[in-house]
């Protein structure tokens, strides 16, 4: 099994079938296009989207619905061609989306969520995005409710 180095984890043991490809990058990140999830019982909903080639690149999120219940997905069609969903999604294939706010965690300043772009992950195609809807009423600084429990990374 491949290992990774983290520095916010250590050395960290993953599946190769478990890495989450952006085929575009992140925004301010293109470069990095591989990923892995990272889990931990005692953060939970909390994820983190750790970069496989920067070991210094982690970003904290949490499940869009965990901030904002009845949010709302806004993917445009080129988001859903890099995904590989049609333009009305059947229940199986919205199922199979993880979607996923980042958090951003500021010295001085409450933790907000950006729900206006979503990191959205289709699981069974190891596929991700970071969709940037041109109209959406989401706020990229939603204010959180509580502190995410232990942020390593953001």
């Amino acid at each position: 099994m491949p290992q990774l180095r983290s520095d916010y984890f250590g050395t960290i043991t993953y599946h190769p079938g478990s890495v989450i490809e952006f085929p575009r990058g992140l925004p301010g990140f293109d470069d990095q296009r591989s990923f892995v999830l990272i889990e931990q019982e005692i953060n939970k909903p909390a994820v983190f989207l750790q970069s496989l080639a920067r070991p210094d690149l982690c970003f904290l999120a949490l499940p869009a619905a965990a901030v904002e219940p009845g949010y709302r997905l806004f993917l445009s069609d080129e988001d859903r061609a890099v995904l590989g969903v049609g333009g009305q999604q059947s229940p199986g294939e919205e199922a199979a989306l993880l979607v996923l706010v980042l958090v951003s965690l500021a010295e001085g300043r409450p933790p907000t969520a950006n729900l206006l772009s979503p990191v959205v992950i289709h699981f069974a195609r190891r596929l991700g995005v970071q969709s940037i809807p041109s109209d959406s009423p989401y706020s990229h600084q939603h204010p959180l409710e509580a502190e995410p429990a232990a942020a390593p990374c953001s």
